[in-house]
């Protein structure tokens, strides 16, 4: 073999070393990318999943109390027509004093029913 050939081929023997050297860290970098971008896909789609199911959540919780501050509101209506005389026909219909208090709530609800049930 002449030198030129040794020559020519240690030549492309560096530049295929140095084309390892620099490409291969580069592929393996953008498949670490590719990688971390997919991890952070999953990871937003499940907070996103969890933001949507909380959100949901508070959207029952505000028409539940909506509808208990009507209510109120309702009784509370009714509480001024009772005190004016306006709904003397409906006083029979008229929950008792207290029994919305918490502790006693379970015990009138059984005395009405043992009531009931005499």
């Amino acid at each position: 073999m002449s030198t030129g050939t040794i020559v020519a081929i240690v030549v492309i023997a560096l530049i295929v070393l140095a084309i390892f050297a620099f490409v291969l860290p580069r592929m393996r970098a953008r498949g670490q990318e590719r990688k971390l971008n997919k991890a952070r896909g999953r990871a937003a789609e499940g907070h996103r999943e969890l933001a949507e199911e909380r959100m949901e959540r508070a959207r029952l919780a505000e028409r539940q109390a909506q509808r208990e501050r009507a209510e109120a509101e309702l009784h509370e209506s009714r509480a001024g027509m009772h005190e004016r005389g306006l709904a003397d026909d409906h006083l029979d219909e008229a929950p008792e004093p207290g029994r919305f208090e918490r502790g006693r709530e379970g015990e009138r609800e059984g005395e009405r029913e043992g009531e009931h049930t005499r």
